[in-house]
């Protein structure tokens, strides 16, 4: 069984789901990119979702720069690869998708690398939000380039901001 709830953080509401096992989703409420419930997910706040809501919350006002929760993340087996790739960059760094490519031992997969790090079900805490252009350059995120943009500075990491 997957419980999930709404929280409210300082960039906007949050939704959390967790199962036995860990947090499986955690992404920013977007009218456009609903949370995606299944059949087996059940509404309601759980002593794992209320711990993750509060690190998330610790973060934001950077407090906290690590985050101490088991993760379930569903996905395919390249995707949990991707995605524990991710959980390797540190606080404050970012990495190309050619780099994470590379550490996949994949150098030729930079796409399906990117596929697998939009499809990110646990933004923030799996840091999706660490991987930029080439060049510096942001490039897509699923909550919005300026959210990206807010996550990074707030970490202090470089990269190259958009134009306006």
């Amino acid at each position: 069984m997957i419980h999930y709830q709404r929280y409210t953080t300082a960039l906007g509401e949050v939704d959390i789901a967790a199962g036995e096992d860990g947090i499986v989703a955690l992404q920013f409420h977007n009218k456009a990119r609903p949370l995606c419930l299944a059949a087996d997910w059940q509404p309601g706040a759980t002593a794992l979702t209320d711990r993750a809501a509060q690190q998330l919350r610790e973060y934001l006002a950077a407090k906290r720069q690590d985050f101490h929760l088991p993760l379930a993340p569903r996905g395919t087996a390249f995707q949990r690869r991707v995605w524990e790739a991710l959980l390797a960059i540190p606080y404050g760094e970012t990495r190309s998708y050619t780099q994470q490519a590379q550490h996949l031992g994949q150098p030729r997969a930079i796409r399906a690398v990117a596929r697998a790090n939009g499809a990110n079900p646990v933004a923030v805490v799996i840091p999706c939000h660490r991987v930029i252009g080439a060049d510096g350059s942001l490039t897509g995120y699923a909550g919005g380039l300026p959210l990206k943009a807010h996550l990074l500075t707030l970490e202090g990491a470089r990269f190259v901001a958009p134009l306006p």
